[in-house]
């Protein structure tokens, strides 16, 4: 039999539950208007942390990402990280910390790279996401960032597969009707802002299209609701293999989602991701997400290992 916690040892859990919240809300990608939100405003994030507080267990956080680059020029610098994936797995890494000096069992972030998942939709090579991947797990170990792990299809299902069969059975037992999606993309306002979302990503990323523009505008449509079902195949999936974790998002999330949406970088658009961009550092310091193209007419570009890393300004 289960024995209560006293109220005592509630209240303390409760008090950690609610601190590690506030140091992940001044982090918070929304699109909801105002500022301001306190811990309590979130409960299903207050239970997903009550667990492993109060198991004096460490939090494990789940963070979808991290897919591969863009494929479109304009945006980034080359197919492998670059500074804004340094910078943002740093970023994450010091979250974990700055959380253990309030929770002392520490957490621990996964980063679960999904371009797999998506690369024939996203029509980027699989060779180009493999060599992403890799290069993300040597940068964490480069940079020392132990609290950080990456998890892929890899781990799932193994290297015998090919990566159309995985594609194929990640979506057959995850992914949601595409009528349920289209139905929740006219009733629901926050799967609505994702399609669009999502669709100006695939038309922006699809200059190598040959057909028309509007013949172009249909097929980001279409490759939209397919990475919709995709990514929420994807998510069951971690769901699976990461019980009980704190699931964070890179898309903006409203109050009363089951993910909590995490910003890395500052950026002008609160759609914009490093893996969707590159850096510009600025002469005071400041780092910001741009599209390389708006970049590189503001700043001269850095190496950093003989390739080119981000843009200074100045």
């Amino acid at each position: 039999m289960t024995v209560p916690a006293p109220p005592g040892a509630r209240a303390d859990v409760q008090a950690v539950c609610a601190a590690v919240l506030g140091i992940l809300l001044p982090h918070r990608r929304t699109l909801d208007a105002g500022h301001g939100d306190t811990p309590d405003a979130f409960p299903v994030q207050l239970r997903q942390l009550a667990g492993p507080v109060a198991a004096g267990e460490p939090i494990v956080f789940t963070l979808p990402g991290f897919p591969c680059k863009s494929p479109n020029p304009a945006k980034v610098l080359g197919h492998l990280p670059d500074e804004g994936e340094r910078l943002a797995l740093r970023f994450l890494d010091g979250l974990c910390a700055r959380i253990a000096a309030v929770h002392p069992p520490g957490a621990r972030m996964v980063i679960c790279s999904d371009g797999h998942v998506f690369s024939d939709l996203i029509q980027v090579p699989d060779r180009d996401i493999d060599a992403y991947a890799d290069a993300l797990r040597t940068l964490l170990h480069d940079e020392g960032l132990t609290q950080l792990d990456v998890f892929d299809l890899r781990d799932v299902y193994g290297q015998e597969l090919s990566h159309d069969a995985k594609r194929t059975l990640v979506h057959e037992r995850y992914a949601p009707a595409l009528e349920t999606l289209r139905s929740l993309t006219r009733t629901d306002e926050p799967t609505r802002r994702l399609y669009q979302g999502i669709t100006r990503f695939l038309f922006e990323d699809s200059g190598s299209f040959a057909g028309t523009r509007s013949a172009r505008q249909r097929s980001s449509r279409r490759r939209a609701y397919g990475v919709m079902q995709r990514s929420r195949a994807w998510g069951e999936l971690i769901a699976a293999h990461h019980p009980g974790a704190f699931r964070l998002s890179i898309h903006p999330q409203p109050r009363g989602s089951a993910k909590f949406g995490i910003r890395l970088l500052d950026a002008p658009d609160v759609w914009m991701t490093p893996w969707h961009s590159c850096v510009l550092e600025h002469a005071d310091g400041r780092r910001e997400l741009l599209h390389r193209a708006d970049a590189e007419r503001l700043g001269r570009p850095v190496l950093r290992q003989g390739r080119p890393s981000h843009f200074a300004a100045g």
